[in-house]
C-alpha cells in the first residue's frame, strides 16, 4: 500500500485545542535520542512539529532524550542539531533529559513515599519471564512488598553508587496483570556505571526513556507530544507518570504513523550496523537515507520539507514510494540548477574539417527553463569527446545516435557525419573521425535539412577530468528479512557505480554541493567531502521518472 493521504489529523485536533480555547500556547518538541544520526523518517516528525508550532505562533524545542549513556555520543548531539538547522528550522529552546535527572529522581522518590515504586532484585531475564504475555498475566516479583523505608534506602544506595550493574531496578508498581504489558510495573530506573556525555560520573543510575519523556515534557510545558504509532500503547504509561509524579503541567501524546520508504533502510539500528561493518563510508555517505547522507548526496532540504508536507500526517503507517521523494527533488531544482555537460564514458572524436588550433566560443542557456539565469560560454574546437554509448558501428534500424554515414546534432554545436572508425588492436572503438557542416551552427537558423538525433559533447583540449558517482538503492528488497538472513544479505552490490570522464572547464570553480543538471544524465552534486584534485559529482536523481502525484 502506498500513501498518497495528505491530510494531517493532529493538525485537525490543534485546531480544535486552539479555537476552543483549551491551549493558550501551542508548544511541540522535537525529542531524538543522540544515539545514531537522523534519517528521512525523522524529517517528517521534524516538519510535523515545526510546522504546527509555528502556524499557530507557538514553539518548538530541539530536546535530547538522552538517558542511556551507553550509546549516545557528543558527535550524534552535533549532526542532530545541524541536520534541524539545515531543514531550516530554528528551535525555541534547546534542552536535554539529562538536564533534568535531579527532578526525575525527586519524582521517582515520591513514587516510592506513594507507594507506588519499588526496588526490585529480580535480574532483566526474571523481570521478562515474571511479566507474562498478551495472554496470560504477569507475576508480582517477591520483592514487591517492600516497605518504603526500605525502597528509599535501596534507592538511595543505588544513586551512591553501592550496587553493580543489573543488580537492582526501580520499577513502578501499578498492575500485573493489566492487559497493557506496558504497565505491568515496567523499569524507571536502572544501574549503569558509564560516563555520560552531558553529565560526566556524576550519575550511575539513569531513568528509562518511558519514565523520563513524559516528564520531560511536562516540564517543558509540552502542550501535543507528538510521537509515532509504536509509542501509542505506551500512552497509558506515559499519563500514568504525568498524573502519579504530580506533574503540574499536563501534555498530551498523539500518535501518527511513521514514514516507511520502498527500498529503503528505516531502522537506526540497522544504519549503524551498515556504517560499522564497513558496508557504507560513514554515516554521510550518500546511498544512506540519513540528512548527513542524503544533503551529502545533493537533496536540498526545501525537497525533503514538499515531501514530509504532501504524504500528509495518517494514524495509520503506510509505504511510500522512494521515487515521489526523488520527484519532489526534481521539481525544487528544474529552476534552479544550471544546465552544463559532462561525458561519463569517453570517446575521442577528430572532426577532420575543422581546423587545427582553433577554438571557438558557443553559446548555450544555463537554464533553459529559467532565461533569468542567462547564457554560459562553452568552447569548441576539433577534437571532442562523446558518450561511448552515443555511437553504435551496426545500429537497430531507426537508431538516433551516430554511426558510420550518420549524422547528428552536437547539443549547442553543429552537424556533425561519422566518417571514420579507429580500433584498438582487440578491436575495440578508441577514437571516431568525422566532418561538420559549418552552415548548421546551433542559433543560425539554418533550415536546409533536419536530423534526429542530438549528442551532448565536451571540447576535449580544456575538458576537466571528473569522477562520477552513480546510485542505486542500497537494500534490493526491504523484505528481505521476511525471506530468512538478514537484511546485509540484500546489500546492493551495484549500489555504488564510478565513472571516470570529462566536464566544461567553465566547471573548474565549482565549489561543494553545488547542483548542476548534467543534459541527458541527471542531476548532479558536488561531492562535499572530496578529498582529491579531480572533481566529484554525486548523483541526486536521474531526469525522468515514471512517478505520478
Amino acid at each position: 500500500m502506498v500513501e498518497h493521504n495528505t491530510s494531517n489529523f493532529i493538525r485537525n485536533i490543534v485546531i480544535d485545542d486552539v479555537e476552543s480555547g483549551k491551549t493558550k500556547e501551542v508548544i511541540t518538541r522535537f525529542p531524538p535520542e543522540p544515539n545514531g544520526y537522523l534519517h528521512i523518517g525523522h524529517a517528517k516528525s521534524i516538519v510535523l512539529n515545526f510546522d504546527i508550532a509555528d502556524e499557530f505562533g507557538g514553539k518548538t524545542n530541539l530536546r535530547f532524550d538522552d538517558t542511556n549513556p551507553v550509546k549516545e555520543d557528543v558527535e550524534f548531539v552535533e549532526s542532530i542539531k545541524k541536520d534541524v538547522e539545515w531543514l531550516g528550522y530554528n528551535w525555541d529552546g534547546l534542552f536535554f533529559a539529562s538536564d533534568y535527572f535531579e527532578e526525575m529522581y525527586s519524582r521517582a522518590t515520591l513514587l516510592i513515599e506513594k507507594g507506588l515504586a519499588y526496588v526490585d532484585d529480580l535480574s532483566a531475564d526474571e523481570i521478562r519471564e515474571y511479566r507474562g504475555t498478551l495472554t496470560e498475566p504477569g507475576k508480582e516479583s517477591p520483592f514487591r512488598s517492600r516497605s518504603v523505608e526500605e525502597n528509599l534506602d535501596l534507592f538511595k544506595r543505588m544513586r551512591d553508587g553501592e550496587f553493580r550493574d543489573g543488580e537492582k531496578v526501580l520499577r513502578a508498581k501499578i498492575d500485573m496483570s493489566s492487559p497493557n504489558i506496558n504497565l505491568r510495573d515496567p523499569v524507571i530506573y536502572r544501574i549503569a556505571h558509564v560516563p555520560h556525555h552531558n553529565t560526566g560520573t556524576k550519575w550511575c543510575i539513569y531513568p528509562m526513556y518511558a519514565f523520563a519523556h513524559p516528564i520531560e515534557d511536562a516540564i517543558e510545558g509540552v502542550t501535543h507530544s507528538i510521537c509515532t504509532l509504536e509509542f501509542e500503547d505506551q500512552r497509558p504509561f506515559y499519563d500514568w507518570v504525568i498524573q502519579e509524579c504530580e506533574m503540574p503541567a499536563v501534555p498530551r501524546q498523539y500518535e501518527f504513523g511513521r514514514l516507511n520508504l520502498t527500498n529503503t533502510v528505516m531502522s537506526k539500528r540497522k544504519l549503524k550496523q551498515l556504517v560499522e561493518e564497513g558496508f557504507v563510508d560513514g554515516w554521510d555517505d550518500p546511498r544512506m537515507p540519513t540528512l548527513s547522507g542524503l544533503r551529502r548526496r545533493g537533496y536540498t532540504p526545501e525537497a525533503i520539507r514538499n515531501f514530509c508536507r504532501e504524504i500528509g500526517v495518517a494514524k495509520t503507517s503506510g509505504i511510500v514510494d522512494e521515487k515521489m521523494l526523488e520527484h519532489f527533488v526534481r521539481e525544487d531544482l528544474k529552476l534552479k540548477a544550471p544546465r552544463t555537460m559532462g561525458i561519463l564514458k569517453p570517446l575521442k572524436v577528430v572532426i577532420t574539417n575543422y581546423p587545427e588550433g582553433e577554438i571557438e566560443m558557443l553559446d548555450a542557456e544555463i537554464n533553459p527553463e529559467n532565461p533569468e539565469m542567462g547564457i554560459r560560454k562553452i568552447p569548441f574546437g576539433r577534437e571532442i569527446y562523446i558518450e561511448q554509448e552515443d555511437f553504435m558501428e551496426n545500429p537497430p534500424k531507426k537508431d538516433f545516435r551516430l554511426f558510420p554515414g550518420k549524422e547528428v546534432r552536437l547539443k549547442h554545436a553543429y552537424f556533425i557525419k561519422c566518417e571514420e572508425v579507429i580500433k584498438d588492436a582487440d578491436g575495440n572503438v578508441i577514437e571516431l573521425h568525422c566532418t561538420y557542416d559549418p552552415e548548421t551552427k546551433s542559433g543560425s537558423g539554418f533550415t536546409g535539412r533536419k536530423v534526429k538525433g542530438t549528442i551532448h559533447w565536451v571540447e576535449a583540449t580544456q575538458a576537466i577530468p571528473a569522477e562520477f558517482r552513480l546510485y542505486e538503492p542500497l537494500i534490493l528488497d526491504e523484505d528481505a528479512e521476511q525471506e530468512g538472513g538478514t537484511f546485509l544479505d540484500h546489500v546492493n552490490p551495484n549500489s555504488l557505480i564510478i565513472e571516470q570522464g570529462f566536464v566544461e572547464p567553465n566547471m573548474k570553480d565549482v565549489k561543494g554541493n553545488d547542483k548542476f543538471q548534467f543534459f541527458r544524465h541527471g542531476y548532479f552534486n558536488v561531492d562535499p567531502k572530496n578529498e582529491t584534485d579531480k572533481l566529484i559529482f554525486n548523483l541526486i536523481v536521474s531526469l525522468k521518472s515514471s512517478f505520478k502525484l
